[in-house]
Formats: C-alpha cells, sequence, structure tokens
C-alpha cells in the first residue's frame, strides 16, 4: 500500500497541495508545518534542490567556486551574501544550506519576532564574519570550527527600520532584580524577549545555536551553524 501511495503521488495520479506534499520543493515563503524540517533537510543534502529552494528568499548573492584552502578547509556550493532580505553591511561568504537555514531563520523567527515583540521590522543585520579557516575558539589542538567550512555565522546585531538598534551583548541580560521576581519586576526588557526569541527560534533551522548563555566566548553574538552537533545554548 506505501509503494502504491508512492507511485500515485510520485507519478502525479494524485494531487496534493504543496504544503501538504513532501516531496515538494521547500519554499522559504510558505508557512512552515510539520514538513518543513524534512523539506530542509531534503534540500540541504541535494545542491541543486538548494539553491532553487534558495532562490525563493529572493537574497543577492554570488555563487562561489568550490575551493580549499587549507586542511579541513574549504567549501562547495558556496554563496557570497551581498544581501539576505534586510541589509548585511560587508559581504559574507556561506554554504547553501546554512544560508537556507538562515533564510528561513529571517523569515519565519526574526521578523515576525521583531514586529511581536518591538513593533518594527529589521532592516539590518549586524555580523562578525562567516568562512574562516580556523579551529574552534581558534585555539591549537582543537577541532576545525563550522566557520571552516562556511557552515556558520556569527550575528552580533539588529537594526530596527525605526532606527533602534538591538546587540547581543547590550540587550541580552536583564536589569538585575530580586531572586525569584517577574520578568516585569526584574526589569526583563523587550530588547532581551527579543533577542531570546531569536535565539529559541534558530534552533529549529541551525543544527548548532550559541549564544551568551553557553559560555563568555559567546558574550556578545549568536552562533548559528550547520554540522553534525545538536545543541541549542
Amino acid at each position: 500500500m506505501l509503494a502504491l501511495a508512492y507511485w500515485a503521488l510520485s507519478s502525479g495520479r494524485i494531487q496534493v497541495p504543496e504544503r501538504l506534499d513532501p516531496w515538494a520543493p521547500l519554499d522559504v515563503a510558505a508557512a512552515p508545518n510539520l514538513l518543513t524540517s524534512f523539506k530542509l533537510a531534503r534540500a540541504s543534502a541535494d545542491p541543486a534542490a538548494c539553491r532553487a529552494a534558495l532562490a525563493t528568499a529572493r537574497w543577492r548573492t554570488t555563487p562561489l567556486p568550490d575551493r580549499a584552502t587549507g586542511p579541513g578547509c574549504g567549501f562547495e556550493n558556496a554563496f557570497r551574501i551581498e544581501r539576505t532580505s534586510v541589509a548585511v553591511g560587508e559581504p559574507f561568504s556561506l554554504s547553501c544550506r546554512a544560508a537556507l537555514s538562515l533564510a528561513m531563520w529571517e523569515r519565519h523567527a526574526l521578523q515576525p519576532a521583531a514586529l511581536a515583540r518591538l513593533g518594527s521590522e529589521v532592516r539590518a543585520i549586524e555580523h562578525l564574519g562567516s568562512y574562516a579557516c580556523r579551529n574552534l575558539y581558534g585555539e591549537e589542538g582543537r577541532r576545525r570550527s563550522r566557520h571552516a567550512t562556511a557552515d556558520a555565522v556569527d550575528l552580533a546585531g539588529f537594526v530596527l527600520a525605526d532606527g533602534r538598534r538591538i546587540r547581543v551583548l547590550h540587550d541580552w541580560h536583564a536589569a538585575p532584580g530580586a531572586a525569584g521576581a517577574s520578568e516585569q519586576a526584574a526589569g526583563v526588557t523587550d530588547e532581551a524577549r527579543f533577542l531570546r526569541e531569536l535565539r529559541d527560534g534558530a534552533c529549529r533551522w541551525f543544527d548548532a545555536v550559541l549564544g551568551p548563555d553557553y559560555n563568555r566566548a559567546h558574550a556578545d553574538h549568536f552562533h548559528f551553524d550547520r554540522g553534525r552537533a545538536r545543541i541549542c545554548r
């Protein structure tokens, strides 16, 4: 019965809406559902499908030639990101799968959180870079960072359409308050709640998400990557 159902779907004998079809291409603009993670995984594993899915985000990008820059360093199926759905300042390089996750996060986590929490869309992100041939924390003897394969990006701040600037370093922590006090009583700001929603939202689209709660090395930025590790801190 499963084989018959697969044949009926793949042959077009049965028409299923794209949002309910697990084999339909990923569309960045489509509202996420239970099939979206499956579609993202499929697109991430197929270079052509990844490029097609990223094209639905309508970013300004330039394909980069595959290259190796050192032991464990280099990238395949990567892009120079000149603009995402927002301004990015200095262009940066990302693998297609990491770029696709960033596109999903911007569309379905970043902008909704900005409107809900701060009443304004984000018009620019401030990043600390992406591709770099280095080990974790730049320390000798450690394994290669996901930055070494252009699978990671570090985000430090966000500029809203109304001119406000939200920075991880300055806005993550709540104002001091009494132990056990409510968020409002403790002085937790809308900016801090916004940043936490961004961190939590990224965990759906990336494999590793690290921020100030992880360690001091991430006190001033979010690290988002696609890789083998699964962590959300």
